[in-house]
């Protein structure tokens, strides 16, 4: 059996994995969504743009069900203490993401146009909503959530609220991750789309790219000089299970960045991350779609990877008692718990992967303005 120490920190990779699979798939329909009612200048347009997720949207958003799952399964203690600190985020966030099967299913349903133009809104409000809300989210760990564990029934005990999560570094976090998304929709629509909508997402791909590259510098800017990060000064052996109040935490001034010091490999997430961004820039104005769509993969995966290294090995920090902060090492399920669902993800994560790449490979090609016209008893 592979050791405890060892299995905490592969499930810190596993959930990586997973949060990434959702920012690439289910972060373009957040991206489709978004653009939906901006680059649509007519109901077939935008029957076109919806009809590129349809049939796609509900596989794709089966990522952020695991990583749901996989959170509670490997980190019980995050996910209990997630559901008390940004209960408010995530009702927000859950209720936005009902208009989204919602007005896909129902927004052709009736000829009127103020009926789909209603639908249309509330599409974009099922993109931009969650999008932000999740970057906040990611913000909000950095800054350090307001929880501690009372030392005599180890609850949880949140002082916080919905307002406080939007702060001004909060809400940078969140444009972060909506360019991001935005920019990844729109590289997805170029590829699925022609003519004047794949121009129309040419546009909006460089255009996003180039508002990631600020928001990202100006939030790495932002880490640097002015959010404290956290660092462990004392704890019980990693191999061993114990309670997050066993160990002592500091917090100071540019902590964050300790990591990328330490391991100066670790420069290649956010490097990687800019360098990607030019790279969608770049690929969409020369049309090549699927090129630019796999450099802003590419993005999400470096942003995901550069908040997860540093932070490393904090998963959520408290910001009003450090030692109630949890890490890799306090936060999971047991020695057992871990090894057997590390065995179920070796065996189901590849057919998860091969079953995905099957029905992309078969959905593939463009939507276009003429099919929507031919079919319109199967189409969105």
């Amino acid at each position: 059996m592979i050791d405890y120490e060892t299995l905490k920190v592969i499930w810190w990779l596993f959930i990586g994995v997973l949060l990434i699979g959702f920012a690439i798939t289910d972060g373009f329909d957040l991206g489709v969504a978004a653009l939906l009612p901006l680059l649509g200048r007519s109901d077939e347009e935008r029957r076109v743009i919806v009809n590129t997720v349809g049939p796609v949207w509900e596989g794709n958003q089966v990522w952020l069900v695991t990583a749901g799952g996989a959170i509670f399964a490997a980190w019980p203690l995050v996910y209990a203490t997630a559901f008390s600190g940004f209960y408010g985020a995530m009702l927000l966030t859950l209720f936005a993401l009902f208009l989204r099967p919602a007005g896909i299913v129902y927004r052709s349903k009736r000829d009127d146009p103020r009926w789909r133009s209603a639908w249309d809104w509330g599409l974009f409000v099922s993109g931009v909503v969650p999008a932000v809300v999740f970057g906040v989210a990611f913000g909000n760990l950095l800054r350090g959530v307001p929880f501690h564990f009372d030392p005599a029934t180890m609850g949880v005990v949140y002082t916080g609220s919905l307002w406080q999560l939007l702060n001004p570094f909060g809400l940078v976090a969140g444009m972060v991750s909506l360019a991001m998304l935005t920019m990844q929709g729109a590289t997805y629509l170029q590829i699925r789309t022609d003519d004047a909508l794949e121009r129309r997402a040419r546009t909006a791909a460089v255009w996003s790219a180039v508002a990631f590259i600020v928001v990202f510098a100006l939030a790495g800017l932002w880490v640097s000089l002015g959010v404290p990060g956290y660092r462990i000064t004392a704890m019980p052996p990693a191999s061993s299970a114990f309670a997050p109040i066993a160990k002592t935490v500091e917090a100071s001034q540019g902590t964050w960045l300790a990591n990328f010091a330490s391991h100066p490999w670790m420069m290649l997430a956010p490097i990687v991350a800019f360098a990607a961004a030019l790279g969608v820039i770049a690929f969409a104005r020369l049309d090549r779609a699927v090129a630019a769509f796999i450099a802003s993969s590419v993005v999400n995966a470096g942003v995901i990877l550069t908040a997860g290294l540093a932070m490393f090995p904090f998963v959520m920090p408290s910001s009003t008692d450090p030692r109630s902060s949890l890490t890799v090492w306090d936060a999971v399920s047991s020695h057992r718990t871990l090894a057997i669902m590390f065995w179920v993800v070796v065996v189901m994560l590849p057919l998860v992967l091969a079953y995905t790449a099957w029905v992309y490979r078969v959905l593939r090609g463009k939507v276009t303005v003429a099919y929507i016209r031919e079919t319109t008893h199967t189409s969105y």
